[in-house]
C-alpha cells in the first residue's frame, strides 16, 4: 500500500492548494507562520449506482464543489481575508448562489440571445443549439481572459500552475521535490478547465435531440405556442446537466488515459490551450505549499 499509487486531483485555492485522493483531501495554505494545512474525508458511496459510469461524474462534480468552496474558505481565513467560519447552512447557500450563477450566465444568456437570432430550436435544433454552444464558450472564454489580467486571480493561476506540475510529477514517479516539480507542465489533460469546455461541447449534441424526443413523447408538443414550448425546452436543460456532467466525465478520463490516441488528444487539445491562460509559472514557495499539499495527502491517504 505504501508504494501503490491513487488518484490525486486538485484544485488552487487563495494562496494555496487542495489536493484531493480517494477518500481524503487536504488544503494547504501560506498564511504569515508558515504553511498551514487542513485535512478532511470524502464522504464514502457505499450506493454502488453513485460508482456507475455516467453516474459518478456528476457525484464527483457535487462532492469537488462541496469541498472546494470549504477550501476556499479556509484558506481565505488563512490568508486573513475572512475570520468568520461558515457553517452547513452559508455553505450550501453559497453553492446555491454559485449554481444560479452559472445557470444565468453559461444557460440562460447563450440560451436567450440564440432566440434573438431568430433561429428557431424547434425546426431547427442542430444549428440552434452549435450556435448556443458557440456563445456559450465565448462568454466562459471572455471571462477567463477578463479576470486573468486581475493581481489576485494571476496568483491564484500560479497556484493552479504549482498543483499541475506537482501532480504530474508524483504521476511521473519522480520524487516530489523542488527540482523535480520544475521539470513538469504546468498543462494538465484532467483538469476542470478541460472539463468545462467538454461539458459545453457535450450539452451540444445533448441538447440538439430535445426537440424530436419531445415531439415524440408529446405529439402535440409542436401545437404549442412559442412561450409554452420553452417553458417546457428550457427546464429540461438544466434537469439534463447531471446527465450532460457524467458523459464529460467519462470522455476527460479516457482523454486522460489515451493521450497517445489521436481522437482522445483532440478532446484534450482545446483545454490545454485554454490552461495556457488559467495556469501560470508559479514561484518557488508557491511550488512549496503544492508539494506539503500532496505529502500530506499522500500521508493521510497511506494511513
Amino acid at each position: 500500500m505504501k508504494n501503490k499509487k491513487i488518484n490525486v486531483g486538485g484544485q488552487a485555492v487563495i494562496e494555496g492548494v487542495m489536493m484531493r485522493g480517494p477518500e481524503k483531501y487536504v488544503v494547504a495554505a501560506r498564511n504569515k507562520k508558515g504553511i498551514a494545512y487542513k485535512k478532511g474525508s470524502i464522504p464514502s458511496k457505499k450506493n454502488k449506482f453513485l460508482k456507475m459510469p455516467f453516474v459518478r461524474g456528476f457525484v464527483n462534480l457535487a462532492d469537488m464543489m462541496v469541498i472546494g468552496i470549504k477550501s476556499i474558505i479556509w484558506s481565505a481565513q488563512q490568508a486573513g481575508e475572512g475570520d468568520e467560519k461558515l457553517g452547513k447552512n452559508e455553505i450550501a447557500i453559497t453553492m446555491l448562489i454559485s449554481i444560479g450563477a452559472v445557470i444565468l450566465f453559461f444557460i440562460a444568456l447563450p440560451y436567450f440571445l440564440t432566440n434573438l437570432i431568430g433561429i428557431t430550436e424547434e425546426q431547427k435544433p442542430i444549428l440552434f443549439n452549435i450556435i448556443d454552444g458557440l456563445i456559450r464558450i465565448a462568454i466562459f472564454m471572455v471571462y477567463i481572459y477578463a479576470i486573468s489580467f486581475m493581481k489576485d486571480v494571476k496568483v491564484l493561476f500560479q497556484y493552479h500552475g504549482a498543483e499541475h506540475m506537482t501532480i504530474h510529477c508524483y504521476e511521473h514517479g519522480k520524487k516530489i521535490d523542488a527540482g523535480n516539480v520544475k521539470k513538469f507542465t504546468t498543462l494538465h489533460p484532467r483538469c476542470g478547465t478541460s472539463f468545462l469546455l467538454i461539458v459545453f461541447i457535450v450539452s451540444i449534441f445533448v441538447f440538439s435531440i430535445l426537440p424530436s424526443l419531445m415531439s415524440h413523447y408529446y405529439p402535440n408538443f409542436v401545437n404549442l405556442n412559442v412561450w409554452a414550448r420553452k417553458g417546457i425546452l428550457f427546464p429540461v436543460r438544466i434537469l439534463l446537466i447531471p446527465f450532460v456532467a457524467g458523459i464529460s466525465y467519462e470522455i476527460l478520463k479516457a482523454s486522460d488515459k489515451k493521450q497517445d490516441n489521436i481522437l482522445f488528444k483532440l478532446i484534450s487539445m482545446p483545454g490545454l490551450w485554454l490552461q495556457k491562460i488559467t495556469t501560470k509559472k508559479p514561484n518557488n514557495k508557491q511550488i512549496e505549499v503544492a508539494i506539503c499539499s500532496l505529502k500530506k495527502l499522500l500521508e493521510v491517504e497511506r494511513k
